[in-house]
């Protein structure tokens, strides 16, 4: 039995009416599916499956947690996934995506596994952003990241490298030289 077989529906000998359907995505769903976006979750799916006389028309809705990385502290961080999803499958000669929720599937293989079809599902309902509530990132990743992103470059005192000899003066004279074409841009930085 493959990973994802329980995902996989057998369409061409799918009774005609209504049939539904619930699939509990975990953990080991999404390592083994082994996306980018998501590593963990729990989502609950109910698909609702309406077989017609041209199509298949499947209705997903889904609900759970899905643990991603904080974009600003790296920690995991837990974010509420709840979406429905809409997907027609039509039988053809080949495999075809018509539109996002138009798919053509082999009418001799008679069969769709719904595996990514899931994981995207549950990828799209992720916001582009993952950031933490104000104070609730990592306090010590925070307080580098400041560090590292200040503006005052001017101050090297936390520099431990900064030496008093006179090896970086030719650099630092060009360092020093702008454009003045810049100089009007240079009261928009905010300090």
């Amino acid at each position: 039995m493959g990973k994802f077989d329980l995902y996989k529906i057998d369409l061409r000998n799918l009774a005609p009416g209504v049939h539904t359907l619930t699939y509990k995505l975990d953990n080991t769903f999404f390592v083994n599916i082994d996306g980018d976006e998501v590593q963990k979750g729990k989502v609950n799916v109910e698909l609702t499956l309406k077989r017609t006389s041209v199509a298949f028309e499947m209705d997903f809705q889904l609900n759970g947690m899905v643990m991603v990385p904080c974009d600003r502290c790296l920690d995991d961080m837990d974010i509420p996934v709840e979406t429905q999803n809409r997907l027609v499958v039509k039988f053809g000669t080949a495999y075809a995506e018509e539109s996002d929720e138009v798919v053509v599937i082999p009418e001799d293989e008679g069969a769709i596994n719904l595996a990514w079809f899931l994981y995207e599902f549950v990828a799209l309902a992720v916001p582009m952003k993952h950031v933490h509530a104000p104070g609730k990132c990592n306090k010590s990743m925070t307080s580098k990241l400041k560090k590292h992103t200040s503006r005052n470059s001017g101050d090297d005192s936390d520099d431990e490298y900064s030496d008093d000899s006179t090896d970086n003066t030719i650099e630092d004279e060009t360092v020093n030289e702008t454009d003045p074409r810049w100089d009007a841009l240079k009261g928009l930085i905010e300090e």
